[in-house]
């Protein structure tokens, strides 16, 4: 059951601190207190900062998974007082595709909570597009000290 409200892209530029280009995420499509699922466009954009000669390659899921998780974060109170997060540990991330600008639909990115702690947040990973699973894996977010 999803008890996280939707959300476009202008909402979640105003919840995280990415901007401008670097705000990948377009939509909240469901969530919970333990998982959230968002919607992305920006992996077909020629101009997406994550490109490397015209290139988005898969490895760029764990960004777009990390603003998920921080939106998370923000939505549910993980974070009381939110702080800046750093993407501290990538595990086990694989991926069936190299490159995700060869994905002709949108994105799907969810996120669910593995562990939080004061100090990180562990979540477990997966984007689908074009009906089916492109990269899953672990993340860590280290979280700067109060």
């Amino acid at each position: 059951m999803s008890n996280l409200p939707p959300m476009d892209k202008a909402a979640i530029a105003r919840a995280i601190p990415h901007a401008g280009a670097m705000s990948l995420l377009d939509s909240v499509i469901g969530g919970g207190p333990d998982w959230i699922a968002c919607n992305a466009v920006s992996h077909r954009d020629p101009a997406n900062p994550l490109r490397h000669d015209g290139r988005l390659p898969a490895s760029a899921a764990a960004e777009y998974a990390s603003q998920a998780i921080a939106l998370h974060a923000q939505l549910t109170g993980i974070e009381k007082q939110p702080r800046r997060g750093f993407l501290a540990v990538v595990n086990n991330l694989s991926w069936t595709r190299d490159r995700l600008d060869t994905v002709a639909g949108d994105l799907e990115i969810r996120a669910e909570q593995l562990a939080a702690t004061g100090a990180a947040l562990q979540y477990a990973i997966t984007l689908i597009g074009d009906g089916q699973i492109l990269v899953m894996g672990e993340l860590m977010v280290a979280l700067e000290r109060a």
